[in-house]
């Protein structure tokens, strides 16, 4: 809440230190991780949402796969840099549009579709240095209920089906 901390952490975000570290589940069941390496800006008609454009700026989102369901894929997603909208839009990219997506992902045509209220995406660990001691510091956030629900969900699934 002060200049410094404010100054200090827009120079960390320019200079690609702060970790920020999601969990994602996306529609469709993935082998692999991989990195996310496209350029966003806004939309050229939609001014209220994002999109992959060569124009745009860097964008690097690397994911992880954490865990495999018959038709969706539990990721760890770190940012590289901080997009508006960054994993939803890289996700939608590579045609696995986050579950519960609304904006970008309504019009992916899945027989795969599973209700959740709001987007599959939660914020696990931020990381960054103290504006002021310098000192590395780490928080880390537990699964919302809502979101272990639907893990539970998906696995269930894989038992029923094997």
């Amino acid at each position: 809440r002060t200049l410094t901390a404010h100054t200090a952490l827009v120079e960390q975000l320019s200079n690609r230190q702060v970790h920020r570290q999601y969990l994602a589940v996306v529609v469709g069941a993935l082998v692999s991780g991989g990195t996310a390496n496209a350029a966003i800006d806004r939309h050229p008609r939609d001014r209220l949402r994002m999109a992959v454009r060569e124009d745009g700026k860097d964008a690097v989102t690397h994911c992880r796969l954490r865990e495999r369901f018959r038709a969706h894929t539990a990721l760890e997603c770190r940012l590289e840099t901080g997009r508006t909208h960054q994993i939803r839009v890289h996700m939608q990219h590579i045609g696995h549009p986050l579950v519960g997506e609304q904006v970008y992902g309504a019009g992916r045509r899945s027989h795969h579709k599973i209700a959740f209220p709001r987007q599959a995406l939660h914020a696990e660990k931020l990381g960054l240095f103290h504006p002021v001691t310098q000192a590395y510091m780490q928080w880390e956030c537990p699964l919302p209920p809502d979101f272990a629900t639907l893990l539970g969900a998906l696995r269930d699934d894989i038992v029923r089906e094997g």
